[in-house]
């Protein structure tokens, strides 16, 4: 058995490189629905600490 030819050898670095890019896409798609997660969870702590806020300030006022 002969090695790869050209042409078959062109393919499989097609291939590889056609997966490795499906596979960094992935990697993408997990990493911004983490951060979209951590925005979320950000977003809720500055509601909280607004509403305290504001529960501190009218109770200053009076």
């Amino acid at each position: 058995m002969v090695g790869l030819s050209v042409a078959e050898f062109t393919l499989a670095i097609i291939i590889g490189t056609l997966a490795a890019i499906v596979y960094s896409l992935r990697v993408l798609v997990v990493l911004e629905r983490r951060i979209a997660g951590m925005e979320e969870n950000l977003q809720k702590m500055t509601r909280q600490v607004l509403k305290t806020e504001k529960k501190i300030l009218s109770k200053r006022k009076r």
